[in-house]
């Protein structure tokens, strides 16, 4: 069924643009994050937070207003935030690995600190 924004009441058309724009505001921040870092390794934190709570704005808002327009709580974006909110930091922590495993073994300057047991940096 095709539902329109007139659908729904205004006080939950306005909470939904607010958790859309909350959503497109968050993924922006980590896009610019990702252009303005200077190294791979900085560069990873800000896509991996933007794409969680970017898509948790964005996947609320889908509930709300399907949930207000069909006249019943719709939740099967919950799956899809749950395995968008799952799988994207492990995917970057395995790709941060790979590439510090990569430096290492060609002994890059850039490499970040090896940390000790104990919490004492030393150099690689």
């Amino acid at each position: 069924m095709i539902y329109s924004a007139a659908d729904i009441p205004i006080w939950a058309a306005i909470l939904v643009a607010f958790f859309l724009l909350l959503g497109a505001g968050l993924a922006l921040i980590g896009a610019i994050g990702f252009l303005r870092l200077p190294n791979f390794y900085e560069r990873l934190h800000p896509p991996t937070l933007s794409t969680s709570w970017g898509t948790g704005g964005i996947m609320t808002a889908s509930i709300l207003f399907f949930s207000f327009a069909g006249g019943r709580l719709v939740a099967h974006e919950l799956l899809v935030g749950l395995f968008i909110t799952v799988t994207t930091p492990v995917t970057f922590m395995l790709l941060a690995r790979a590439a510090l495993h990569r430096d290492r073994f060609e002994n890059n300057p850039d490499v970040p600190t090896k940390v000790t047991v104990q919490g004492l940096a030393e150099d690689v």
